[in-house]
Parts: structure tokens; sequence; C-alpha cells
């Protein structure tokens, strides 16, 4: 009997009886072999983030654990780092939405556990352009230069609400009035502007008295904002995805550091990832040492901001092109990726500090096709972004390696539950 003369038959016995096979998911594929013990090189650069998980886990904490990801389209999308935010916050507790760009980035924009909606409210999201970056920019690599009438709303999800806002930005001269209406209280936040002809950079914050699940931002006089934050006044975790489309770590090199920095004083992050690598992976003819002096620029950007915290490198995942007679079901990857990775987890050693093994952990060698050709395809059909289900997958497994690690840190204090 043929294979379709076998599925006819099966359809009609499931008709007869009036049942209908129920939905099985496929088994999600193991994580691949690594170059780093269990995922992660340089796990030692983690203990600060450690020490913050375990306060937070022995009910001691008095902020949240931020967690904060700087990337490209992987992190802008927050699937990845949704997956890795719900099981950090069901563990450690949730400690707000964390930090957002300061409006709607792009068309589709998605983010977890918040909706976010825009009226007459005026965003630019810029990458390099020129050897230069466009405009000043934090963090989120955005700006929204608003004024009266704007208006921003977020909506969360009950596992996000926040009982604090905190808003970076710029006053001219005059000052500035943001009115943030939460879900049942409203508040006022004040930027001052400078006595001179310039933008003073600020970060100010508003605090409610109990945990609100909505707020609408509306200007009164011109400001340009660089981010929202939404979080808690307690323990738990807040893991904030500041994502940027097409962006590298040129990027992050180029931004503006005395933003960064006040940024980094309110947000007080205990761990910042750095997830780049697939842009310039594809980019053609890229120079190893050109990208050299960009990971260590960034690397220099953070120390610069003062970030204090741990810091990760998410090595460049897999990521494939079409190419004839390529060994990876006809397709190839760009010749620069693999030297991407390399400089990655060479800087990562000599700076002292951590690199997880992306690459190694979905597959290694032709992962991106395997993943998109299986029966419950993990990447989408351009083999460099993953679909939803392949993003809880990879995330899960990130996660999985650092609370391997973490147990590991823990055991070695002698603090295993």
């Amino acid at each position: 009997m043929s294979l379709g003369a076998v599925g006819a038959a099966v359809l009609m016995l499931g008709m007869q009886s009036g049942t209908e096979a129920p939905y099985a998911p496929m088994p999600a594929p193991g994580a691949g072999v690594s170059v780093c013990p269990e995922g992660i090189c340089g796990v030692e650069a983690l203990e600060g983030v450690f020490e913050a998980l375990r306060t937070a886990e022995i009910g001691q904490g008095e902020r949240p654990v931020h967690i904060l990801q700087i990337g490209d389209s992987h992190t802008a999308g927050d699937r990845i780092t949704g997956a890795l935010r719900a099981r950090m916050q069901a563990r450690f507790g949730a400690g707000g939405r964390g930090v957002l760009p300061p409006g709607v980035p792009y068309a589709g924009y998605g983010p977890m556990q918040v909706e976010v909606t825009a009226t007459d409210w005026p965003m630019r999201t810029d990458i390099l352009a020129a050897g230069r970056m466009p405009m000043s920019v934090g963090f989120t690599g955005s700006e929204a230069d608003v004024t009266d009438g704007a208006v921003l709303s977020l909506v969360v999800e009950p596992s996000a609400v926040f009982d604090q806002v905190q808003i970076c930005g710029e006053a001219w001269l005059a000052d500035g009035e943001l009115s943030l209406g939460g879900s049942t209280q409203t508040q006022t936040m004040r930027f001052s502007g400078p006595e001179e002809d310039v933008w003073r950079q600020t970060c100010e914050t508003a605090v409610f008295d109990m945990p609100q699940a909505r707020l609408d931002i509306r200007p009164k006089g011109r400001l340009k904002l660089h981010d929202v934050r939404l979080t808690r006044r307690a323990a738990g975790v807040e893991l904030s995805n500041l994502g940027v489309i097409g962006g590298t770590m040129q990027d992050l090199a180029l931004r503006e550091v005395s933003l960064m920095r006040i940024e980094v004083e309110a947000w007080k992050p205990d761990l910042i990832v750095v997830a780049f690598g697939v842009n310039e992976g594809f980019a053609p003819a890229l120079d190893p040492a050109e990208y050299e002096g960009w990971v260590t620029g960034a690397l220099a950007s953070l120390g610069l901001a003062g970030s204090g915290g741990s810091i990760l490198i998410l090595g460049a995942p897999e990521g494939l092109k079409s190419g004839e007679g390529g060994p990876c079901g006809g397709r190839v990857a760009p010749a620069s990726l693999a030297m991407v990775r390399d400089v990655q987890r060479r800087v990562a050693r000599e700076w002292g500090v951590a690199y997880w093994d992306w690459y190694g952990r979905m597959g290694g060698e032709c992962s991106a096709e395997r993943l998109a050709t299986g029966p419950e395809p993990y990447m989408r059909p351009d083999r460099v972004h993953f679909t939803s289900i392949g993003a809880e997958w990879i995330g899960g497994v990130l996660s999985d390696d650092l609370m391997r690690a973490y147990e590991r840190w823990k055991a070695a204090k002698g603090e295993a539950d």
C-alpha cells in the first residue's frame, strides 16, 4: 500500500470512529556539543550575577536581579529572551518587565508580557552609517522626539505588573514633563533643561503606591526619550531585551557613552548579555583585525559606562545562505561567520568575561538546515531566525546552561539545595 493510501485509511478510520488523533509535538532536539564546558566558557566571570540570584532565591533582595541583553534581531524579537525570562522569573520571582525602547521601533513589534501602542509618537532606531552613529543613542539604539498630544501606552500581563517607572531622556532649556497614567494612579515626571543651549541627559524615576498593569505616557513640552523601564521594588528577576534589527557589535561600540553611563546608574544591571555576530558574519570580506577592534571597543564602552555587573557574550549562532553545492542541503555558512565566533571567544577570554557557545549548543555545522527541515521546524526558511518553538527551545538551552553553572557555583560555596 502507498503512503498516500495509508494516510487515507487512517483518515477514514478517524472519521468512522468519530475521533480525531490528538496533536503530539515532536521531541525537542538535545543540546549540541560545545567547545565550552556545558556551553559556557569563563563561567567564573558570572559570580556577580550568581551572588545576586542567590540573594533573590533566599528572599533577601530589595530589588530585582536585572539581566540586560543587547543585540540584533534575535534579541529584538524577544522570543529567545522571552523564554529565558519566563524560566528565570518562574524560579526567582517576577521583578517587572524591564527596559523597553521608547515607542514602537518597527512594524510588527510584539515584545513578550507587554502590549505597546503609540499615537503621534515619532521614533527613530538607527544603526551604523558611514562609520558613525547617526544620532546620540544609548543602550536601546532608539530615540523618540515627542511633544504635546503624543501618547505611548503600555499594558502588561499580570506577571509583569510594576510599581516603579524609570525613563531616560533629554530636555532642552525649559522644563519638560511626562504625565504617567497608571491603571490606578497618576504620577508626574519632570525633566529639567540646562541653562546653556544644549540637551541635558538624565534618567528620572516615578514610584507608585501599588502594582500597576497599565502606563499611559503623555509629554508636556518637547522631550527626547531613550527608554522606558517598568520594574518592581522587590526581589525577583527582570530581563530587558534591547535589540536592533541589523545591529552589530560596531553599533554598540559607537553608542553614546555618557547616556549609557546614566542608564547603567539608573538600571544597575547585574548581568549584561551581548548578542551580536550574525550580521557581521554575513558581511562580505570582513577583516578579522577590524572586527576584533569593534568587539574590544564594545567591551570598552561597557567599561566606560560603568557596567559593573557580569558580562556574557553570546557567540554568533549558525546561519546559512544559498550556495551551489553547499554541504548543508545546498546551503553554506558565510565565510566570516566562523571567524566572528573565534574572535568573540578569544576576546571574551582575554577580557575575563563569559562566553556562551550558541553555535555548538544549537548543533554546530549544518544545524540551521536540520532545524529548518525537521518535522516541526525550529528555524525559519531563511536558516537564520528561529521559529517560535525554536526560540523557546534555544532560550531553554541557554537557561539550563546558566542554571547548571549556578548550581555548581552554589555547591562550591557549600550552599547546594
